[in-house]
């Protein structure tokens, strides 16, 4: 018996590439009682093609593969695919040398991209700026997640695979989960539980140096009359430093375009709204996010950068040099909040950059998965498979 703990895109993934590798003998267990109300149904929904990441990284070496597959995926089973691709644009002469090194790392990645000028960005988007270059991503695309977490649940359940939800894992014991209902005896455990994966490391003694650190991802809106000023996606070029891709532009499958999302840090796991998810670890969270801002400079700068963005007007000065004509009351209130669990290396204070897997005995860890993990779940599930359990029991 194979548990697999999380019923997120990185969980269904994991057990969709065992059932294609013959092993059905699976059981995911959900805290929640349907899929898709945490990252995996709060994110943009954008199908990232492989440039942001240092070609030595897991994110690098699964997110083009991921890509693709996922792309197949959606056409095979006809859910949503929009192949609207991607544009990133400079606000200012000092963002060149940046876009030029992701040029570089999406080429040796193996994307698919261009450093385009200006008359060519207004031929892609034409209402897009740009200072003298930007650079055009046509495999990068948009999907609906939820439609995807759906299909994938009806697909695996038809399969064999048991998905257990509102099961809230307790304590272990030897090769037993305790859980609010029962016991769950497995041979093989994965732990994919997102923003709750570092604690349940901890429970089998594992990863005590690493922590999870949550931001806030809140979105606006642009105007439905005002839809038409983007055609795909519009992004910024980020601090390349840091984790994050800036405050972007998305036309999803419905037509509305999401402005977002920040990076804020925030008060729990899942505090969507304000007085969400407040408690004891609110406290804990709240010393690590002091400590990290006095020890760690790239995430002090991002964290007082990001906090300004709670006021419109500063929202409205980060993205205004990216489109033409548009206006602050362009910009919308949206429900649209999403929770990104980045894990920290408590010990050296550092933001953890890539995914990180840990095995130890019969037991798989995924941590930090956190974007592109969307996009790179089906050729990520293919590497844990191949490397972390079909691997170990030759």
């Amino acid at each position: 018996m194979i548990i697999i703990c999380g019923a997120g895109i990185t969980g269904l993934s994991l057990a969709r590439e065992l059932v294609k590798k013959g092993i059905k003998d699976i059981t995911i267990i959900e805290k929640e009682t349907s899929l898709g109300k945490h990252a995996s149904g709060r994110n943009s929904g954008v199908l990232h093609a492989g440039i942001y990441y240092t070609p030595d990284s897991l994110k690098a070496k699964f997110c083009l593969r991921g890509n693709l597959l996922m792309k197949h995926y959606c056409k095979e089973k006809g859910l949503t695919l929009i192949e609207s691709g991607k544009v990133i644009v400079t606000k200012k002469e000092s963002e060149i040398p940046v876009l030029h090194e992701l040029y570089r790392r999406a080429k040796a990645n193996g994307a698919d991209v261009e450093l385009i000028d200006e008359m060519a960005l207004k031929e892609i988007e034409p209402y897009a700026k740009t200072h003298e270059q930007a650079l055009y991503s046509p495999l990068t695309a948009v999907i609906n997640p939820k439609e995807i977490l759906e299909n994938l649940e009806r697909e695996l359940e038809s399969s064999g695979v048991k998905i257990e939800k509102g099961v809230v894992l307790k304590g272990v014991r030897e090769s037993k989960l305790l859980t609010n209902k029962g016991e769950f005896s497995y041979e093989l455990f994965i732990n994919s539980a997102g923003s709750h994966a570092d604690r349940i490391a901890h429970l089998f003694g594992l990863a005590k140096q690493y922590r999870i650190v949550p931001f806030k991802g809140l979105y606006k809106k642009l105007k439905k009359e005002r839809s038409y000023l983007v055609k795909g996606n519009i992004y910024p070029v980020p601090d390349i430093k840091n984790p994050f891709l800036g405050v972007h532009f998305t036309k999803v499958h419905d037509g509305t375009v999401y402005v977002g999302p920040t990076a804020t840090p925030a008060l729990g796991r899942e505090n969507y709204k304000l007085l969400d998810d407040l408690g004891v670890e609110t406290l804990k969270i709240l010393w690590r996010d002091f400590s990290l801002l006095l020890s760690n400079e790239k995430f002090r700068s991002t964290a007082f950068t990001e906090m300004k963005k709670y006021l419109k007007a500063n929202f409205y000065k980060d993205v205004k040099d990216m489109i033409e004509g548009v206006a602050p009351t362009d910009l919308l209130h949206s429900k649209k909040v999403g929770i990104r669990p980045q894990l920290i290396d408590i010990d050296r204070k550092e933001l953890v950059m890539d995914f990180l897997v840990i095995k130890d005995a019969n037991t798989i860890h995924i941590l930090n998965a956190i974007s592109p993990a969307f996009t790179s779940a089906f050729a990520f599930a293919e590497y844990v498979v191949k490397e972390y359990i079909l691997g170990a029991r030759r």
